[in-house]
This record gives structure tokens, sequence and C-alpha cells, in this order.
């Protein structure tokens, strides 16, 4: 089998969930709530188990073709940071095969050119995606604390290592150029929202949203992990009750 794997809880009209950098387990746990409601679709990328291997390294663009299929039943979409880049490649070349579009903290810093911030964040990205674990330790650091992982001074975790590892080589968010125009243009109803923790996140957000026509959330208290943070459920709940046509 070479397709990736989505597990389906709860009942109603679908919810597809695609996670970014860590799991879908730690980045969507917390909207297990709204499964009294809504099918949560849980995409597993390529290289996160029960999902196969990348065919040679964590890719936007084979996400873009992975997620595709997934979009004939006309589903909510919602996505986290580097899954987002995937999901706008997906839905760019079919519009209509979306309710809705909710888009959380993606690297997408192309959009605010010229803000020391944002240009930081993407060299950061840049660089742990090349070096991986050879990084710079300083940078490496600083960029976990921007993706929201828990780090202090001491070892990092042999979770966190891993998923350094398994980022390592992937195609460089600095290089994505979604077709944002297609998506506007198709009236898609869009959400982003951020966790008010960085200011290039909220930068990059709020340019986003512009770019799109979208509805713009701030929702602090879980970092990059915004899905977590208190009342984000009940604004997606909802939101996509509100595009339910």
């Amino acid at each position: 089998m070479d397709e990736v794997v989505v597990v389906r809880a709860g009942s109603g009209p679908e919810i597809l969930l695609v996670h970014g950098g860590a799991g879908p387990r730690t980045t969507w746990g917390a909207l297990s709530v709204l499964t009294d409601r809504w099918t949560l679709a849980y995409v597993h990328r390529r290289g996160y188990p029960p999902s196969p291997a990348p065919r040679a390294r964590q890719d936007y663009e084979v996400d873009a073709l992975d997620l595709a299929p997934l979009l004939v039943n006309r589903p909510h979409v919602v996505a986290h940071s580097y899954g987002v880049l995937g999901t706008l490649a997906a839905v760019a070349t079919a519009p209509d095969s979306v309710r809705s579009l909710t888009l959380i903290e993606p690297p997408l810093a192309f959009l605010v050119p010229d803000d020391p911030d944002v240009a930081r964040l993407e060299h950061l990205g840049d660089v742990v995606l090349t070096h991986g674990m050879d990084t710079d330790p300083a940078e490496l650091r600083e960029f976990l604390r921007l993706a929201g992982a828990p780090v202090d001074d001491g070892p990092l975790p042999p979770e966190m290592v891993a998923g350094v590892r398994r980022a390592h080589g992937a195609r460089l968010t600095s290089r994505a150029r979604p077709r944002l125009d297609l998506i506007r243009r198709a009236r898609v109803p869009v959400l982003v929202a951020s966790g008010d923790h960085a200011a290039a996140h909220e930068r990059i957000c709020d340019a986003l949203a512009a770019a799109l026509d979208g509805e713009r959330a701030v929702h602090p208290g879980a970092g990059h992990f915004v899905a977590a943070a208190p009342g984000f459920a009940d604004r997606l709940d909802t939101f996509c009750r509100t595009n339910e046509n």
C-alpha cells in the first residue's frame, strides 16, 4: 500500500485534519470534543505511521498529491504548519472541492517581505530542514521553541530528535508559492488562526488572511499548537457550521 492513512472518528460531516511536523495526536488531540457533531478525519502524512515512509523526503508537493483524492467528498479542511503548504497546493487545483479551509500558522514568509522577525523564522526553518541535528545548537533550540516544542537547556528528548531527523532534507518552505489567487477567486471560506506567541507567525497569518479574504482568529495559550488553545475548538465548530453547504 502506497496511500496515506486516514483515521476517522465521530459522526456527521467530515473535517479533514492535516498535521505538520508533529503527528496527528499532538496536533489535533484537543479537537476530539467535536466528534459528536463532526467526523474528524486524521490524515497521517508520509513518515507518520501507519502511513508509509516518504518516497525520498518530506515534501509538500507530494502531500498535495496525497491530499487531492481525499477532497472528493467536499470536506472542511484544517491544516497546521508544514501541512498547510500541501493543503494549499491541493486546494488550488480544485478549490470547489472543499467547503471551508482553516489554516494555522503556516511557514509562508514570502507574504511579509522585509520583515526581520519573519525573515529570521524563515532562515531558521531552512537551516533546520537542511542540516537537521547538525544545525547550530542555539539556532536549533530557537527554531524548536518557535515550532512549539517544550525545549529547556538539557538534552533534547528522543522524540524531539526523531522529529528533527524526520524533517531533515524536506523540501524547503521558503520555496513554496501556493496559488492563493485561485483560492480567493473561488471564494473559498477561509479562517486563519494563530497563537499569539511569536510576532512572525502573527504577521504571516495577518497577511494570509488578507490575501485570501479570510477571517482571522487569535487563540493564545498553546503556542504553535493553536488547536489545543482555549476557545479554538468552539471557533472551528462555529466556522464549519456557518459554511456547511
